[in-house]
């Protein structure tokens, strides 16, 4: 296996219970069921389970989201928004799911320029 396919292929938890402070950037696919206070970046795709919540700025290819989120939201593919979904802030993204009953409250700028995930590191 090439290794960018054994990065894509890699899925971070953050499970429900747990809390963590600060940064996190990764290539691989992110699920979040605990809390996160800080910024997620990833090249691949955010899955935010119903007991997921993340005060910050979440960028990535792809999101799924069925917790909360507050902050901006940067996607360059599809966000979905599940029914159980809250998000309060700044979306950007070039298409957008929302299911009946999530809440959104906000802005929302969806194009075809495709917001760039830019990887960060502030160590």
């Amino acid at each position: 296996m090439a290794k960018s396919e054994e990065i894509s292929n890699n899925l971070n938890i953050i499970g429900n219970g747990t809390t963590i402070v600060g940064n996190i950037v990764s290539q691989g696919d992110m699920r979040v069921d605990g809390t996160l206070e800080g910024n997620l970046t990833t090249q691949s795709k955010i899955v935010i389970g119903t007991t997921g919540r993340i005060v910050g700025e979440v960028k990535c290819k792809d999101c799924e989201v069925a917790g909360s989120v507050r902050g901006k939201v940067k996607v360059e593919n599809l966000l979905m928004l599940r029914a159980t979904a809250t998000v309060e802030g700044e979306i950007k993204t070039s298409k957008l799911a929302i299911e009946p009953n999530a809440i959104f409250t906000g802005t929302c700028n969806m194009s075809t320029a495709e917001p760039q995930v830019e990887e960060q590191y502030n160590g």
